[in-house]
């Protein structure tokens, strides 16, 4: 019998797959049982949550009979670099795809259409009329051709605005719409009215959107972040933000949380949300389907989906002292 910890109540997992026992079980949380060695040895699929942090660095060694470590976010970069060499990682694409997208078409809108000062206005009871610019004939270009910039692409095909599309392999889609490489982004950028971020933290995007790539940006363009604050150089974001040149919609920052009294709060065309890209209700039940088909897959011995390190079809481990079929 092999055991799985998962953040989720195991009711929304049934039916559980012959061979697996799931507990609900946090160790980020106060009383989650992560000193608990002698069954933490034991887990051989683990669900990190997704709203309270974990010391992957004290976890993950203490699971000796770890096989699968399963996100709950299309990013892995926090735990990446804790993986043993013998765990599958798996991450949550598809999971966050249509709440990101929203977001992104929500922080580009509020932006372009001035929302943060009507709502300043409101406050101060001040009618506040202004004509602002309309995404519609504007060129948006999507940075990340992932699942998430996929669903954001079907997302903006109805505000008649023109779409560029970068991922770090070119290639043509089954549309014959060109995806371009990164080594292309210093010619796309003077054409873009609009950027908008969602590609993974790694070593090629940390520092991806550094000075030269925002001062290639088209006047008055505006930044929209969906990815990994890291993914851009806050200082030199800054330096265009005050002069008014750049405006930026930023779901993550560097750093983050973003402290109080930081200058991204007050630079002028700065709009900001607290990482909440995929935070709504049409995560859980996407979350769920996922954990379901893998946890089929696991105690099947069937190839695992979304698998970003490690073997894709890892073999589920017995307990230890167990003489169970797993």
């Amino acid at each position: 019998m092999s055991l799985v910890w998962t953040p989720l109540d195991p009711a929304v997992l049934t039916p559980v797959p012959a061979g697996l026992r799931v507990e609900q079980v946090d160790p980020g949380r106060p009383g989650g049982r992560a000193a608990d060695l002698d069954e933490i040895a034991d887990v051989g699929f683990y669900v990190p949550a997704y709203d309270t942090p974990v010391d992957f660095g004290v976890v993950l060694p203490a699971m000796t009979s770890l096989r699968v470590l399963q996100t709950q976010t299309a990013g892995v970069d926090v735990v990446q670099a804790h993986r043993p060499e013998q765990v599958t990682l798996c991450n949550a694409r598809g999971v966050h795809d249509a709440s990101t997208a929203e977001l992104a078409v929500t922080l580009l809108l509020a932006s372009l259409r001035g929302i943060p000062d009507f709502v300043r206005a409101q406050d101060e009871g001040r009618w506040a009329y202004e004509p602002r610019r309309a995404l519609a004939d504007h060129t948006v270009l999507l940075v990340g051709y992932g699942s998430i910039g996929a669903a954001l692409e079907r997302r903006l095909e109805p505000f008649e605005c023109h779409l560029l599309r970068v991922a770090r392999t070119p290639r043509d889609t089954t549309g014959a719409q060109q995806v371009h490489g990164l080594d292309e982004l210093p010619a796309l950028l003077p054409q873009a009215d609009a950027v908008v971020l969602a590609v993974p933290l790694t070593d090629d995007t940390r520092g991806l959107v550094d000075a030269r790539f925002l001062a290639a940006m088209r006047d008055h363009a505006v930044l929209v972040n969906v990815s990994r604050g890291p993914v851009v150089d806050t200082a030199a974001l800054l330096d265009q933000t005050r002069s008014g040149r750049l405006f930026a919609a930023l779901d993550v920052t560097d750093p983050e949380p973003l402290p109080p009294g930081h200058p991204l709060w007050s630079s002028p065309g700065v709009l900001i949300s607290p990482h909440v890209g995929g935070a709504t209700t049409a995560m859980q039940p996407r979350l769920r389907a996922l954990l379901r088909d893998q946890l089929r897959r696991y105690a099947g011995g069937e190839d695992l989906v979304n698998v970003v390190a490690g073997p894709v079809r890892p073999l589920p481990v017995r307990p230890r002292g167990s003489t169970a079929q797993a």
